[in-house]
């Protein structure tokens, strides 16, 4: 069995790339993506497939009905791409000056739809149901909770007993290299918003004035020392300040100044705990200065915490297929975000990481999300013969 995917994966390679350059070509942004919904429609046409489409968002979600019965599993690959203009030299780059797949879910896509083909194909002898889920709005638009509220864990008739997923990495170890982490896998998110109130005047009498921009330059500072003494070092909390807004002439003492944070934490309480604690700080610096504060922070996604037994599988899948040196357990989590953890907070399950840098590219290369990340397309079958294997095997577990 475990042969089977491998191989074919590898021969229907040459379709996977054809439908991910295409992809590739024509990226879209956010929750609606009509053109990417129409590929992946078109790709799916023909297999017996019990196929829905979103209301508030263009999702597909595609159930496969085995002969026999048994327990539904999930497998997920998001769709949208980022606000970027491609700066990387390849044939297939992005003919949307603004937008670009530049986190390789050109890649999940393809990925998904060579584990649909495959399984497909083994429909007779399939133990149970395994629902497709292609999701728009990964990037900060949180359409995997979109698509809970829509129902895709309910589209088998039953709750998935597990969920998987993959990432591609365009750096770091070379293509095909399988990585995951029982646990945090990735952290959990929020945003923290700062308004200072002052008092506008002219900049040759700052003491006529009451200025918020020192005040609120001294929370971005206070901020990262906050981190760095009230955090547990092994339970990581990391905070960038992205934004800051002040005034409209260098010799106008602003009346308001504002800046915007994105906080990451590993666990919902030193999340929460390290937003407390922001909240205080920043109006206390703000009261010491005479001056008033605005604070708001608002939590976006949790942590992703893989469960034990779904590495495991996961490992076990990767050296079967490829060797015993394909799978590297992760020591650490990664303090990106990822709303697939809507998903296996409510189904245990696992997302793991594949390595997509090519062979010829240094492991410092551009990383996801940069203008110039190249992911390497020897990576789409071992991605879909991964997700494959893992549907197939979790089924027959029951």
């Amino acid at each position: 069995m475990t042969s089977i995917y491998r191989e074919q994966s590898e021969t229907m390679a040459p379709q996977l790339v054809e439908l991910r350059h295409a992809l590739h070509r024509e990226p879209e942004l956010g929750l609606h993506l009509p053109l990417t919904q129409s590929k992946v429609l078109a790709a799916l046409d023909g297999l017996p497939l019990e196929i829905a489409t979103g209301k508030r968002l263009t999702s597909v979600v595609a159930v496969l009905r085995g002969a026999r019965p048994g327990p539904a599993v999930l497998l997920r690959g998001d769709m949208d791409a980022l606000p970027v203009r491609e700066l990387a030299d390849v044939p297939y780059a992005s003919r949307v000056d603004g937008a670009m797949h530049a986190c390789g879910h050109d890649q999940h896509i393809a990925m998904l739809v060579g584990a649909a083909r495959m399984l497909c194909a083994r429909r007779d002898e399939l133990p149970g149901s395994v629902i497709f889920m292609f999701q728009p709005g990964e990037e900060g638009h949180d359409g995997a909770g979109l698509m809970i509220e829509e129902g895709v864990l309910e589209a088998a008739g039953q709750v998935p007993v597990a969920a998987y997923s993959v990432h591609v990495a365009s750096n770091g170890l070379p293509v095909g290299t399988v990585v995951g982490r029982a646990g945090a896998m990735t952290a959990g998110s929020a945003e923290l918003h700062v308004t200072v109130h002052g008092r506008g005047g002219h900049g040759s009498n700052p003491h006529l004035a009451a200025d918020p921009v020192p005040a609120a330059a001294e929370m971005v500072t206070a901020l990262q020392t906050l981190v760095t003494r009230t955090a547990d070092a092994f339970e990581p909390v990391v905070i960038t300040v992205g934004t800051f807004h002040a005034g409209t002439k260098v010799s106008v003492v602003p009346a308001e100044a504002t800046f915007g944070a994105t906080v990451r934490a590993v666990s919902e309480q030193g999340m929460t705990s390290f937003l407390e604690r922001a909240d205080v700080l920043c109006k206390g610096i703000a009261s010491a200065h005479g001056l008033t504060s605005d604070v708001r922070s608002e939590i976006q996604y949790p942590a992703m915490v893989c469960a034990a037994d779904a590495v495991d599988l996961g490992e076990d899948v990767t050296k079967d297929l490829y060797g015993p040196d394909a799978f590297v357990r992760l020591a650490h989590a990664n303090m990106a975000s990822e709303d697939f953890a809507r998903i296996i907070a409510r189904v245990p399950g696992a997302q793991f990481g594949i390595g997509a840098r090519p062979l010829d590219a240094a492991p410092d290369a551009p990383f996801n999300h940069s203008p110039y990340a190249v992911f390497d397309d020897g990576a789409l079958p071992i991605g879909a013969a991964l997700l494959a294997e893992l549907a197939e095997r979790r089924l027959r577990q029951g």
